[in-house]
């Protein structure tokens, strides 16, 4: 029998079995239209042969890893393309030694592939380290590293990696689009008290240079990653295919300002430009113009003047209201907003930065977000920022956030076209805003959308590293599309962040509620009712982990009195949006028919005067 080193791609459609039962004559002949007019003509055009067909599903040999990746970059943005289509696959590529036989391909190379499908998200990509080495500054795209997994009659654990498309498009070779990082530059203060200056000044930097159409910049969640890091600037670049990368520092001492910045151009690791500025504070804002245009200018890219006029309009001149809503940012973007004492800082210096300008559109806008959070953690009263959010829209209709708060507002209220109709403006505006995100995910769950929900999900916690509660969700989405797989991908990427988290702050309840639920979902049952006891022992009162907790009692542990007895005060207590998250929730399906769920979703009901 011959062998040879092949590299395989491994399909399946997701939920095949549900689809069926659903719509079997449907099903099936969506499957053949996909096959004949998305899958089969781009694994042809890759240069793929399909040496097995089976109903859910294919495999198929390349000669090129590089085509194999490219094939199914194609694929799933072809699919990803149509959302009316109900049809998902999730894809797993190998490099691996096979055994051929007539027209058949057997061996560990297939095996290995067929696996990291498994494991692959919906919708997404899971390759092997061998791939990952391979196509490594040959395919533009970002990898997400998930660890070692193990493979049935394979030896050792294979190191696997999620892989998205850079910007949503597969292409090879050099990006005919310049692209850059903006890193985020140094405090050179020697006080650390001012890291919220340097950091944003380089997130403005980024919003100036996004606002250039012939760019295309690196969000500022994925540059973040590298903060406080001695990075190599020319592999910074290879990780997340950009032509360029931004350095620099700054050094803030009284009403002094000096800013160093440096471009170099990552394919052939040379300077292109580097300037220093020494200015009085009261000048930022000109710097700031000054330093994007510069970098434009270096980068030889024609600036438009309606894009000129984008960068050089700031929504306040007061350097007093800047410094403070750059305080209140840092906060936000950096602690743990389900703490009060966090959430009502940002809060207070939100609305200082107004009381200082008051036609400060984005720190209207930063508190309207810091009320919707609060609110919906059941935190204080008010309006649950839908005031501040109209007044920031009326002096900036593009912030995508505040459109995000007034979403938010339309699912309490139950308004779930309007909802619809907000979220697709928000993410037309920004397709990166975590809070648009967050609120389409949360909008898709009650309306059983799960996969929907699931995509928006996937979105936040591949921008945020630190990001425990959505990994958090997407187990539930998981579990209710039946895809266990990606369930069990969900709760160990969900614990392993947890465990970050709580190693630095021990008595997170929100963090420990959705480890606890990870820990059950993986068998690992006495650690989650340790966990548990101590949960409830730090924040007896904190109304959603009671939530989190109930769900994992009734749905993993199967104790749903013990469950119940932990969401009656929970739904007691439950804003009109919440109560309606708990009634979509798929974790809690096994209660919906008991008496005292009912009873208490009824009593919740007539609290909140239904709608």
């Amino acid at each position: 029998m011959q062998r040879r080193l092949t590299a395989i791609l491994s399909a399946d459609v997701v939920g095949y079995s549900g689809l069926m039962q659903a719509d079997e004559t449907g099903t099936m002949a969506r499957l053949k239209e996909n096959r004949s007019t998305v899958f089969d003509p781009l694994v042809a055009q890759h240069g793929g042969r399909i040496f097995k067909l089976m109903g859910d599903g294919a495999l198929v040999e390349f000669a090129s890893v590089v085509a194999a990746l490219n094939c199914a970059l194609a694929i799933q943005q072809a699919m990803a393309a149509d959302a009316a289509q109900p049809i998902r696959y999730r894809i797993g590529v190998n490099l691996g030694d096979v055994m051929i036989d007539g027209d058949d391909i057997y061996g560990d190379g297939v095996n290995v592939a067929a696996r990291l499908q498994t494991i692959a998200p919906v919708g997404g990509i899971a390759l092997s380290r061998a791939v990952r080495e391979q196509v490594d500054g040959k395919v533009e795209c970002v990898f997400d590293d998930i660890g070692e997994h193990t493979v049935k009659s394979h030896e050792r654990p294979v190191h696997a990696f999620c892989v998205r498309a850079l910007g949503g498009a597969a292409k090879t070779a050099t990006a005919t689009k310049l692209s850059v990082c903006v890193l985020p530059f140094a405090n050179m203060s020697g006080d650390a008290e001012q890291e919220y200056f340097s950091d944003g000044i380089s997130e403005d930097i980024i919003t100036d240079l996004s606002r250039v159409s012939a760019l295309s910049v690196v969000s500022r969640n994925s540059a973040f990653r590298y903060k406080g890091q001695n990075v190599d600037l020319p592999k910074v670049a290879a990780e997340l295919k950009v032509t360029h990368v931004l350095e620099g520092s700054v050094r803030k001492v009284g009403k002094r300002v000096r800013i160093t910045a440096q471009l170099i151009d990552g394919r052939i690791d040379s300077h292109v430009w580097a300037e220093r500025w020494d200015r009085d504070l009261d000048d930022i804002f000109a710097l700031q113009d000054e330093i994007s245009e510069k970098i434009v200018a270096a980068l030889k890219v024609s600036l438009l003047p309606e894009e000129k006029k984008a960068i050089e309009r700031r929504d306040t001149e007061n350097t007093d209201a800047y410094e403070t809503f750059l305080m209140a940012r840092q906060t936000y973007v950096t602690e743990n907003m389900t703490d009060p004492v966090k959430a009502e800082r940002v809060i207070a210096l939100s609305r200082r930065a107004i009381e200082i300008d008051p036609n400060y559109a984005r720190a209207w806008c930063l508190l309207a977000t810091a009320q919707r959070r609060q609110t919906y953690a059941g935190q204080g009263g008010g309006d649950g920022g839908i005031a501040a959010a109209e007044q920031a829209l009326a002096l900036d209709p593009t912030l995508a956030d505040a459109h995000a708060v007034r979403l938010g507002k339309l699912l309490e209220v139950r308004d779930y076209e309007q909802a619809r109709a907000v979220a697709e403006l928000a993410l037309k505006l920004d397709p990166e805003s975590y809070e648009v995100h967050k609120e389409a995910a949360h909008l898709a769950f009650i309306e059983h959308r799960y996969a929907d929900a699931a995509r928006h999900w996937e979105k936040n916690a591949a921008q945020a590293d630190e990001d425990f509660s959505s990994t958090g969700m997407l187990m539930s989405c998981y579990t209710a599309l039946g895809d266990a797989p990606a369930t069990r991908l969900a709760a160990e990427r969900t614990l392993r962040r947890v465990e970050t988290v709580i190693a630095h702050n021990p008595a997170n309840g929100s963090a420990l509620s959705m480890g606890i639920g990870a820990l059950a979902y993986l068998g690992q049952v006495a650690r989650a009712k340790e966990w548990m006891k101590r949960a409830l022992l730090l924040e007896p009162d904190n109304m959603n982990m009671r939530y989190n907790l109930a769900c994992t009692l009734i749905l993993d542990l199967h104790e749903s009195e013990a469950g119940l007895d932990l969401l009656e005060p929970a739904l007691a207590a439950f804003s009109r949006e919440r109560l309606s998250h708990a009634q979509a929730d798929p974790d809690l399906e096994a209660v919906r028919g008991h008496p005292r769920y009912k009873a208490m979703i009824a009593a919740a009901e007539a609290r909140l005067g239904g709608v």
